[in-house]
């Protein structure tokens, strides 16, 4: 398809990006805490680190990896919310040479168990709050070496101390486990320190960044294989927009999604790292009292979120006496974003609601609408520099304009594969395009325009739920037949889980079903609807039609 988005472009943006500028995200932080050394790079509960800070304990935490054995390439996993921990073992991880495995800290023991097998994690860094659920499994697991740290633990003393005490022995959020042999992240940092005998690895843009998971149609999480290359390609396509916007080394973005999302991770943690701007992290969003007295300290320039965050926030008292007179935007991304809630939005802040497109396969933004906008469009943007799209109907055959079809995208932001699945991998990339497995349209501007979902994937506040893996823990339950789960619109989440059930046995409950389904899946993922039916409508050969249960 003719580029036609590019006529959109602001003149100073480039159409084409160069993906091999620089070989790693290594060079890109190495450039960022030298030239903004003395700039804030993270607040969290009221501390601040520096560039400088981040640059020194993110040495430490590496040279600790490299002490302890590992190598180049060897997957380690990061599970914890919000912290200042976050980074620190993130950019430790990939100055080591290592990949980055993203663990979601609300994972029940059977997801985390496929996840750390299937990417052959032997070093897990994990927040004592969930240590429960990684003891239950580790047996089952490569890890060999666990670095364990609380919630507190990155901030002065004696405040360390009291957020440490309270979240332990007041608030009981830390569970019992009985893992042995861990080190604590502040003994990592030390050890670190002492073996300083870091060594600067060889990187390559082949080289893998991440390991990040995403669900399937098949029900199993799949590792997308994230390179360096492109990690750097989408920072450059980004930055390559965002630079009329923001002011290096000043502008402050506000990090209330999860950094372990892919969304999170490239849009606030890299893409502000390298701008050299300091990164307000949220580690209890959904306390939005807390949230908005947190906002009210700093003066922040850009939020980003998903439509369920804007929401909670537009309706949460405060929030609309803040002061907005640094605000530039709000990014939203990861669900649709309410037209609504994007109005009101700008009434209350005096700023668009700027939304994009992207899936964790494409490192992972696709779109994005220009940031000087100066009204909600309801589409998802222009193509970035160096992005190719197509719209093709189901014989594959490209449509025009305006014709809705299933959206492929090329470019060099686009994943090498799935780790160790050739055929879903095939099953995706064909000749270098990748289906999103969205029905998209394109405009005569070049404006992208998200129409459905092809696959049965239902999204739940920006976090994919595949049917699959429902309907295969909904029939672990001995008193269920067969399963079917679709995802049906919510007014605050998008979509929730609804799950059709034959039962096996006649005393089987909603409760029943609901309370079996909580023991196994993350919260987001549990069903909130159970509707019993004598059958499921199938093909002749046997497959559910999600489709008839949704209509």
């Amino acid at each position: 398809m003719e580029k036609v988005w590019l006529n959109q472009y602001d003149p100073s943006i480039s159409a084409e990006i160069n993906p091999d500028r620089v070989p790693s995200l290594i060079d890109i932080f190495e450039s960022a805490v030298s030239q903004y050394a003395n700039k804030t790079a993270f607040i969290n509960m009221g501390h601040k680190i520096t560039f400088e800070d981040l640059d020194v304990l993110s040495l430490q935490f590496a040279s600790y990896l490299q002490h302890k054995g590992l190598k180049k390439g060897d997957a380690v996993a990061i599970m914890m919310p919000n912290l200042l921990q976050y980074p620190i073992a993130l950019f430790g991880v990939l100055r080591a040479g290592m990949t980055v495995v993203n663990v979601n800290p609300l994972y029940t023991p059977r997801e985390l168990q496929h996840q750390l097998s299937d990417a052959k994690v032997k070093t897990i860094v994990i927040v004592e709050n969930f240590a429960s659920t990684l003891d239950a499994i580790i047996k089952d697991t490569p890890v060999e070496n666990v670095i364990l740290t609380g919630l507190g633990d990155m901030l002065p003393s004696p405040k360390k101390w009291l957020v440490n005490f309270v979240v332990k022995y007041v608030k009981k959020m830390v569970p019992e486990h009985g893992l042995t042999n861990t080190v604590s992240f502040a003994q990592a940092l030390s050890i670190g320190e002492r073996k300083s005998a870091y060594v600067r690895p060889e990187m390559d843009g082949s080289d893998i960044a991440f390991l990040q998971y995403t669900g399937g149609t098949t029900g199993v999480s799949k590792g997308a294989m994230l390179s360096h290359r492109n990690m750097v390609a989408n920072l450059e396509q980004v930055s390559g927009i965002l630079e009329v916007s923001v002011e290096p080394g000043k502008d402050m973005v506000v990090t209330a999604l999860p950094l372990y999302h892919i969304f999170a991770l490239t849009s606030n943690c890299l893409t502000f790292l390298k701008y050299g701007c300091p990164n307000l992290l949220i580690t209890n969003p959904r306390d939005m009292p807390a949230f908005v007295k947190e906002l009210s300290k700093y003066p922040f320039a850009v939020l980003t979120g998903v439509n369920t965050l804007f929401n909670g926030l537009l309706n949460t008292p405060g929030f609309d006496t803040l002061d907005f007179s640094h605000f530039k935007f709000g990014l939203g991304g990861g669900m649709a974003v309410q037209r609504p809630v994007a109005e009101k939005w700008q009434k209350v802040t005096g700023q668009v609601l700027i939304e994009g497109y992207g899936l964790t396969e494409c490192s992972p933004v696709v779109s994005v609408n220009p940031f000087n906008a100066t009204e909600y469009k309801g589409s998802i943007g222009l193509p970035l520099p160096s992005t190719d799209i197509k719209i093709c109907d189901d014989d594959g055959k490209e449509l025009g304009f305006d014709e809705a079809g299933e959206l492929f995208v090329k470019g060099p932001q686009v994943m090498l594969g799935y780790l160790g699945r050739e055929e879903a991998t095939a099953e995706v990339l064909q000749d270098g395009w990748l289906a999103t497995g969205d029905i998209a349209k394109i405009d005569h501007q070049g404006y992208l325009y998200i129409v459905d979902r092809k696959k049965d994937m239902i999204l739940v506040s920006g976090f994919n739920v595949f049917p699959n893996e429902i309907e295969e823990v909904a029939a672990m339950h001995e008193g269920v037949l067969e399963a079917a789960a679709i995802g049906i619109p919510h007014e605050v989440s998008g979509e929730v889980v609804k799950l059709f059930v034959v039962k096996q046995d006649d005393s089987l409950t909603e409760e029943m079903v609901m309370e079996h389904c909580k023991t196994l899946l993350t919260g987001y993922k549990v069903p909130k609807i159970i509707a019993f039916t004598d059958e499921l409508p199938k093909t002749n050969v046997g497959k559910i039609l999600r489709r008839e249960l949704r209509d």
